[in-house]
């Protein structure tokens, strides 16, 4: 990645070079569902976000994402108008702030009980469920292998989702 203490950053604090980065809603939504969500291509990050972001902010933080190095784009051989966007590593390694996000609004907003159980998940789990999951998506993304028999990360956040999205009640296993 480039140096970013150029003239177009107000200074070289890294809690500031972060926030120019991320600091807007959209970035993080895009990454929110890149993420967790499973999505690659603009059109499902555009009809699945729940937050209805519009096409053209929508492109617009794909190339922030991709020019500040934390997605990256390559052809899709299916098709050769569609772009795949993936994680960087440096994406990847956001796991440990989103977990921290999640949790803080989990506890201090209000946030459904549905889209609040994989935030409930990765913190019971902390650091060792983060470091997993990052394995996984080094996986999915970078082409990385995991350690054989780790178990998904990924699954178990989405069976639990789908299960608090079909009960309407609390999913999350106690992980204590």
């Amino acid at each position: 990645m480039a140096d970013v203490r150029g003239p177009a950053h107000r200074s070289g604090c890294p809690i500031n070079l972060s926030v120019e980065i991320l600091g807007d809603r959209w970035s993080l939504v895009v990454l929110r569902d890149v993420m967790f969500g499973d999505r690659h291509y603009f059109r499902e990050l555009l009809t699945g976000s729940q937050e209805g972001i519009a096409s053209n902010i929508l492109a617009d933080r794909l190339r922030r994402l991709v020019a500040n190095g934390l997605l990256w784009r390559s052809d899709d051989a299916s098709h050769r108008q569609k772009i795949r966007y993936s994680l960087t590593e440096a994406g990847v390694q956001l796991v440990p702030v989103m977990a921290a996000l999640g949790s803080w609004g989990r506890r201090h907003l209000p946030a459904s009980h549905e889209l609040s159980v994989r935030a409930e998940l990765l913190e019971r789990g902390g650091p060792e469920l983060w470091d997993r999951f990052m394995d996984e998506l080094r996986e999915q993304h970078l082409g990385i292998a995991r350690p054989p028999g780790t178990p998904s990360v990924f699954a178990e956040l989405q069976a639990a989702y789908e299960a608090a999205v079909s009960r309407g009640a609390p999913a999350a296993p106690d992980r204590s």
